[in-house]
Parts: structure tokens; C-alpha cells; sequence
């Protein structure tokens, strides 16, 4: 079994600062890609970044320059920058890894739980 546990999430004001953090446990013989995602109210869930296990990072168009997206791989965790937050940022935001969890078996996505970041105006 592999659990990816999100933290980090809360209320802050429109220009305002959070950093979110992910942690990947359980069996993991390799974890690969890592990333987070976000679902506002009503609509679809959405990439915000990704990083490979190489460091090598996308970024959808509208975190640019305001969000940042790091890993420790030693502790199997992917943090989440988040500056410069506006309302329009408020979202459940999701940990997404690609992991094998045994040798010889095919790599999988696994998803986290969400944490709720809310901006206020």
C-alpha cells in the first residue's frame, strides 16, 4: 500500500504565502514523477506542476512565477511554493506520484487526499 498524506493548506489573504508539503509512504521500490494538482468548486481538477525524479519541472501557465515546486527525494516528499496567492488560487490541492511499487510491476499514479487552500479578498 502506498498513502501520499498532504499538509500545508489553510486560510490566507490575497498576497499572501503557503508552503505545501507531501509525503509518499508505504512500499515504494521507485518513486518517479511527483506533482500537485487543484480542483476549485465546480470545476475540473487541473495541473499546477510537476517535477521528475531528476528535478526537471512543468508548470501550468497560471502558477508561473508565483508558485514553486521542490522535492526531497531522501524523504519522498514534494513541497509546493505558493506566492502571491489570489482568490482565484482557492482550491482543494492534490499530491499526485507515479510509483512502482515492486520490482518487475508497472508504475502507478497515486493521489492524496487534498488539502484546502482558500484565499481570502
Amino acid at each position: 500500500q502506498v498513502q501520499l498524506v498532504e499538509s500545508g493548506g489553510g486560510l490566507v489573504q490575497a498576497g499572501g504565502s503557503l508552503r505545501l508539503s507531501c509525503a509518499a509512504s508505504g512500499t515504494i521500490f521507485r518513486l518517479s514523477a511527483m506533482g500537485w494538482y487543484r480542483q476549485a468548486p465546480g470545476k475540473q481538477r487541473d495541473l499546477v506542476a510537476t517535477i521528475t525524479s531528476g528535478g526537471s519541472t512543468n508548470y501550468a501557465d497560471f502558477p508561473k512565477g508565483r508558485f514553486t515546486i521542490s522535492r526531497d527525494s531522501a524523504k519522498n516528499t514534494v513541497y509546493l511554493q505558493m506566492n502571491n496567492l489570489s482568490p482565484e488560487d482557492t482550491a482543494v490541492y492534490y499530491c499526485n506520484a507515479y510509483i512502482q511499487t515492486h520490482w518487475g510491476t508497472p508504475g502507478h499514479d497515486y493521489w492524496g487526499q487534498g488539502t484546502q487552500v482558500t484565499v481570502s479578498s
